[in-house]
């Protein structure tokens, strides 16, 4: 085996100089800054000269000494720097004032300045500097089935959680030098660079990644695909459309799959509505189960135990879980459905017609559904709504929106939606259902608290744009909430994967994983998974048929997978678990 030789000490640092020094040559802004700290550097050198000078004419003219030159060099430097050693005084009124002029200026120019220049233009640029040259140009050329992301926003901190989850690697393209090294420094890949530039996509290899996600405004996101397309024709892009004008011209550019998240966050929070008559919400498909949502409101399950509804028996459905006021709450044989649950089941499509039949003939409530905010999200809710027939009554603060809303709703209400008087005239008192569609967060919480107060019994449907202020919503009486950042997310990942996108709600997943083999052999009541972790396994996947009739005592099979629902901290609970599974294992020696 050949040893490569060792390098020397200082090639390193010599290399990194070198680094620096072509930076701050390529770098308009610093040579810019370079050469302001020279100017000043040389304008308190010539005041420097000036006061030496001027100490000679004094000491020679007015107080009749002799100096040499050095020493007027030497008592300006100590009389700027206020060290005042006191060895070379002036005697006279005339000599002091000019000591107080060299004083002062050293004050201020010496001490105050000089050290403020030097770190606005030379230390703070240099640090940043080093930090830049340290941010990735490209990315590792054994990188392949990676996601390249081309803007870091709420979507894409999701998307990196759920990838994370999968084990896929992925890229973020940063533009910003100085945000792309705050991300590196953050351990966050990333790549500076151009999100519109081909040599860009040419070094986070482009041709070899699992997907382009464009997450960018649409014009940037229309740029995005073609320039992809120039170097890989047949890689996945998926494309986010803020605009229904934009969803054709980003399909023509190239995009594989178009993300008009507007419009599907008004359908996701229009499918939560109660409103007519008692009917199963269908949320989303997985495999040849559908899942789906109903109210217990004014229905004769309410009151009754999941055990005593029967449902199972009379429907074949399962009820896997219970919304409770912004809440999954696990599905127990004992818990008890109140007129604000809104439980969870999944079956086949016979299955929830059967149950979409034992409801219709309860909870009728043919009043207007009330939406709070006619932007894009609102106005794509009351269009979803008044295709299903049901009556929308929209209240919108800007009447410039008016044209805009146009049919979308039965009536519009120009008016603050704070104001009770626009409530109640648009029909508060009687609605079913009401959504809070605007993009301000506080003011989502406002109303839900207003309408709550106003209405306890009606049904609040809210979004929320920053993942922080989700308990804030339900804690205000939300009973659903839904943002653009998981929609996004769980969007994008439904794609990479080839599944069906089904939207539980904010923070809660889907999660389809193999029988960990610690658990193989065991019962449902063994493994622990409900009780440790508070995951709901749903249903068992094994030689592609799937099981939902679960009990207690049900065996694992290793072949098979795991449905579960839950969030993200009882997946992490489960991933602790079976590791203590692990640890607890006795060790075979051979």
């Amino acid at each position: 085996m050949r040893i490569r030789p060792a390098a020397h000490p200082h090639a390193g640092a010599m290399k990194f100089v070198v680094s620096q020094l072509a930076f701050f040559l390529t770098e308009a802004e610093l040579r810019r800054n370079v050469r302001a700290l020279l100017k000043y550097l040389a304008f308190l050198f010539f005041l420097i000269l000036l006061f030496s000078v001027l100490f000679h004419l004094i000491m020679s003219a007015v107080e009749g000494q002799q100096h040499s030159w050095v020493t007027g060099l030497y008592w300006t430097l100590t009389v700027m720097s206020t060290l005042g050693f006191g060895d070379i005084t002036f005697r006279t009124d005339i000599g002091r004032v000019f000591s107080i002029v060299v004083l002062l200026s050293g004050i201020l120019l010496l001490l105050v300045m000089l050290p403020f220049l030097f770190i606005r233009f030379f230390y703070a640029p240099w640090l940043e500097a080093r930090v830049k040259m340290r941010t990735p140009r490209e990315v590792r050329r054994d990188v392949r089935d990676h996601v390249v992301i081309c803007a870091w926003e709420s979507i894409a901190m999701r998307l990196v959680d759920r990838l994370k989850r999968h084990g896929i690697p992925y890229v973020v393209i940063e533009s910003d030098p100085v945000l792309a090294a705050r991300m590196y420094e953050d351990r966050i890949p990333v790549v500076l660079g151009e999100v519109d530039s081909k040599e860009t996509y040419q070094k986070v290899h482009v041709e070899r990644a699992r997907l382009v996600f464009a997450n960018a405004d649409d014009p940037t996101n229309t740029n995005i695909t073609l320039t992809v397309r120039e170097i890989a024709a047949d890689v996945p892009i998926s494309a986010v459309a803020s605009f229904t004008e934009s969803e054709d011209v980003i399909e023509l550019a190239g995009a594989t799959y178009v993300l008009p998240l507007p419009r599907r966050l008004g359908e996701h929070l229009a499918n939560r509505v109660n409103a007519g008559h008692a009917r199963c919400h269908v949320i989303g498909r997985y495999h040849d189960l559908m899942v789906a949502e109903f109210p217990v409101h004014d229905t004769p399950l309410n009151g009754r135990t999941i055990r005593q509804t029967r449902l199972r028996e009379v429907t074949q459905v399962s009820i896997v879980g219970v919304w409770e006021r912004g809440h999954l709450l696990p599905a127990d044989p004992d818990r008890l459905l109140t007129a604000t649950s809104v439980p969870v089941v999944v079956g086949t499509d016979s299955q929830i017609g059967a149950l979409d039949e034992l409801l219709v003939i309860y909870d009728t409530n043919e009043n207007p559904v009330l939406v709070l905010g006619g932007g894009k999200v609102g106005r794509a809710a009351a269009r979803v709504l008044r295709r299903q027939g049901i009556a929308v009554h929209l209240i919108e603060k800007n009447a410039a929106l008016r044209e805009r809303i146009g049919d979308s709703a039965d009536k519009v209400f120009i008016g603050d939606a704070a104001d009770r008087d626009v409530l109640e005239a648009a029909g508060l008192s009687g609605a079913p259902s009401v959504l809070l569609t605007t993009h301000d967060d506080a003011m989502n919480i406002y109303l839900a608290v207003y309408c709550r107060r106003l209405k306890p019994d009606v049904r609040l449907i809210s979004r929320v744009t920053h993942q922080k202020n989700l308990e804030a919503v339900i804690r205000a009486g939300a009973d659903f909430v839904l943002s653009y950042a998981s929609l996004g997310a769980d969007s994008v990942i439904s794609n990479l994967l080839g599944n069906d996108l089904v939207v539980l709600g904010e923070g809660v997943d889907l999660i389809d994983m193999p029988v960990p083999h610690t658990l193989a052999g065991r019962t449902l009541a063994e493994s622990g998974i409900g009780a440790r972790t508070g995951l709901t396994v749903v249903a068992v996947r094994e030689n592609g048929r799937i099981t939902t009739a679960l009990g207690p005592s049900y065996q694992l099979n290793g072949s098979a997978n795991l449905i579960m629902i839950g969030n993200m901290d009882q997946r992490v609970a489960l991933e602790r678990m079976l590791q203590e599974w692990t640890s607890m294992a006795p060790v075979v020696r051979r």
